[in-house]
């Protein structure tokens, strides 16, 4: 009965304990069922393993075939197999995989031999036994994670790769996603970098290197830690010999080889042009057609509109105006009576701090602001900062609308900076008169030979008096009128014959995109634009009134060299041809005689435009145009609050050096495409430099005597004669009174003597600008 008992009770317990291996099974089969779905539903997927698409960089090219830049998370450039030494190849089998050739993705073998070396020294982590399929796997599709669940995800797409793929695109796939330090990824990358040269053209002892550093790029970086690369390097050769790729004769040879590394060619014109850069990666980032595309990762190909010669130039010319135009601000500005609007500038620079952004309380943010404040080192900098004189500086192929060089700023190399061509609003003072003459002889039946009273006159405008003064009284031909830039003539032309109205209409016709406030004033330049937009609106005079849009990009193409974004040329009529012929010929005397005679110090070809200064002399501007370019600069500062001290701030001295300086390298160049000495389709006749008299002769005239066939009168009385020293321009734009000149006399913009200002001595020749 006992014994009975006890087979009951057995049988109890092998019941008991078979139920609950079986649950224990069933548990650990649904764990293990779940840690699978885990790892499947990370693998790729087969649309990813056929289409893998690498980070690849964007390349930005200049017009005349330069690369300006790279956009990339990584630095990477793919390359076909061919195109790659057969040396890096058998470097890579023998190091890294010496039975590439016998497995399918995966060595069973390593894994065993692994995992004993493994055990024996307690680190799972110590030996690793991945193929170069495996890695392959690793750099493309999954993360560089050390987890057994990723390492299981590695092998299981390495057998995928291995079915989908030859051993050729495998070894082709994994030299151009391989990272070997210094942010070059892919065998493209690392050949210029380190060797300046081609990877078909990589030498036994090169490859070996480069493929030494992969097992650890930054430890077996040649240029930090030589003695480790040279020893690791022979080791691969050994390898490489004893594989049989190479003889043991040229083993010895490589190995007593230093390591040879070249500095890369300058491939990138990053530092000439870096606000033209930074300005189109903004404008791909608008476009519509490109959105499904990211500028880092899609290896796009972008053809730009720049010409690296004429940007150089362009670099050229601002530096050399500053160097010699800043010494002459900074001679005649002074603090001293400024401590009020030196302690506003020091307060906001302190506020743009990191210490005062990370700041938690308001008393901690005021505690950092007084430091701030009582640090000379600061002071000193922040007042360096606010008197640099700035620019913005564009030139267009009128024709075409493209832009051919652009200078954001004087630091040329930041393009992270402000770009002041594109991102600054700033009032262009007398640059906007000719919208104002030409909408007076489109809508008003003017000429140029027409007469305009230049007067002082008061009117009464939304309740208010707007007195502009500038000129002595008189009548006078819309020629000289702009040649002079006289205030009193542009006001009488936009409220006695033209209106706001149209002027705005003529303005937005032509390209400017900017709001204009519905005021007479705009007719001396109240309306704040952009350089790039009235820049490119001056474009429609020589172009015979037709508008071109500004382009900066000519097309785009995907990593394949399909063309995914090709930029439309927008053209339309904005101006009647007859009035635009009109503005070329008026403009011209601008330079030739006018405002803007700086300019003939340094370039005699045909050139027309106008000058412009505003408010104490905040902004000084030229914008102007020969038969094929169209150029404008702006000169001021980044705080409207500095300002020129005087008449040598005005935008013929200012700003229209530049612009000659420019233009004169640019016509001697013979590799480049512009000639012309005339604007074609001009009227012909003869010109005075004196201001038009409708009594005298027609064959003296300042004007084509076929001009005259529209709205001319030549039996008018003889207007009172404007002299060029008292044709003021637009300082004030509504100010009652013209600036005070200098106390020693200084003259004006129509005059070529020097403005006397410190330091202005220090380079005698610049004198007149």
């Amino acid at each position: 009965m006992d014994s009975g008992k006890r087979s009951g009770i057995n049988l109890t317990h092998l019941r008991s304990a078979f139920g609950i291996t079986i649950v224990l099974l069933s548990i650990g089969l649904l764990a293990a069922g779940i840690y699978l779905f885990e790892i499947l539903s990370g693998l790729p997927t087969l649309e990813e393993l056929e289409n893998p698409k690498p980070d690849l960089s964007t390349r930005i090219f200049s017009a005349d075939g330069v690369e300006l830049d790279q956009f990339f998370v990584h630095n990477r450039r793919y390359i076909p197999y061919d195109s790659i030494a057969p040396s890096f190849f058998h470097a890579l089998i023998a190091t890294e995989d010496q039975k590439f050739y016998d497995h399918w993705g995966v060595s069973v073998e390593r894994i065993l031999k692994a995992a004993f070396k493994n055990l024996r020294s307690m680190d799972l982590t110590k030996e690793g036994a991945s193929t170069i399929t495996q890695q392959l796997a690793r750099n493309i599709y999954l993360s560089q994670e050390v987890t057994m669940t990723r390492k299981l995800r590695e092998q299981f797409t390495a057998i995928q790769i291995e079915r989908t793929y030859t051993k050729r695109e495998i070894l082709e796939m994994y030299a151009n996603t391989v990272y070997f330090g210094r942010g070059a990824y892919g065998i493209q990358v690392a050949s210029e970098i380190f060797f300046n040269k081609e990877p078909e053209d990589l030498s036994i002892e090169e490859s070996a290197m480069l493929v030494g550093m992969l097992k650890a790029p930054e430890n077996y970086n040649p240029i930090t830690n030589y003695e480790k690369a040279l020893q690791r390097r022979n080791v691969v050769l050994g390898l490489m010999n004893e594989v049989g790729f190479i003889s043991g004769k040229q083993r010895s040879e490589a190995q007593k080889k230093p390591i040879e590394l070249r500095e890369p060619k300058q491939r990138s014109e990053t530092s000439i042009a870096a606000h033209f850069v930074e300005a189109v990666r903004r404008t791909l980032q608008k476009e519509p057609k490109l959105q499904k595309y990211n500028l880092y990762r899609d290896g796009l190909v972008i053809y730009t509109t720049i010409d690296t010669r004429m940007q150089r130039y362009a670099n050229q010319a601002v530096r050399e105006h500053l160097e010699y135009f800043q010494p002459v601000f900074s001679g005649s500005w002074s603090w001293g009576r400024k401590q009020k609007l030196l302690r506003s500038i020091v307060e906001k620079a302190a506020k743009n701090t990191e210490e005062y952004r990370e700041a938690l309380t308001d008393a901690d943010k005021e505690a950092v602001v007084k430091r701030f404040a009582a640090d000379p080192k600061f002071i000193d900098s922040v007042k360096k900062q606010a008197t640099s004189i700035e620019v913005g500086f564009v030139v267009i192929e009128a024709q075409t609308g493209q832009v051919k060089a652009m200078v954001g700023g004087n630091d040329f190399t930041n393009g992270r900076g402000l770009n002041h061509v594109t991102q600054i609003r700033r009032q262009p003072g007398s640059a906007f008169k000719p919208f104002v003459y030409a909408s007076a002889m489109q809508d008003g039946g003017m000429n140029p030979g027409s007469g305009v009273e230049t007067a002082p006159k008061t009117w009464r405008v939304g309740g208010t008096s707007w007195s502009p003064k500038g000129g002595k009284g008189g009548v006078v031909s819309l020629r000289s009128a702009l040649k002079y830039s006289i205030n009193t003539a542009a006001a009488r032309l936009i409220m006695e014959h033209t209106n706001t109205e149209n002027v705005i209409k003529l303005a937005k016709e032509m390209g400017i995109k900017s709001p204009i406030p519905n005021v007479p004033s705009i007719a001396l330049g109240t309306a704040e634009l952009t350089p790039i937009e009235i820049t490119a609106a001056f474009g429609t005079f020589p172009n015979n009134g037709m508008f071109v849009e500004p382009s900066m990009i000519t097309k785009v193409e995907d990593r394949y060299g399909n063309v995914i974004y090709e930029a439309p040329r927008i053209v339309h009529d904005a101006l009647d041809p007859k009035v635009a012929g009109w503005m070329v010929s008026m403009m011209q005397g601008v330079v030739d005689g006018g405002t803007a005679t700086s300019i003939r110090q340094f370039f005699s070809n045909a050139a027309a435009g106008k000058t412009g200064t505003t408010q104490d002399f905040a902004d000084a501007w030229f914008v102007g145009y020969t038969p094929e370019l169209v150029a404008g600069i702006w000169v001021g500062f980044d705080d409207h609050r500095i300002k020129f001290t005087g008449w040598y701030g005005q935008g013929g001295k200012a700003a229209a050096p530049v612009w000659g300086r420019f233009m004169g390298k640019v016509y001697k160049d013979d590799g480049l495409p512009y000639e012309k000495t005339s604007f074609d389709g001009q009227p012909k006749g003869d010109y005075v430099t004196l201001p038009y008299n409708l009594n005298v002769p027609l064959e003296n005239a300042d004007i084509p005597s076929d001009a005259l066939n529209v709205g001319g009168d030549p039996t008018r009385p003889t207007p009172s004669t404007i002299e060029p020293k008292d044709a003021v321009e637009a300082e004030g734009l509504e100010s009652s009174k013209p600036p005070t000149p200098p106390s020693d006399g200084g003259n004006n913009e129509t005059k070529d003597s020097k403005p006397k200002v410190k330091n202005l001595n220090a380079k005698k020749e610049e004198g007149g600008n």
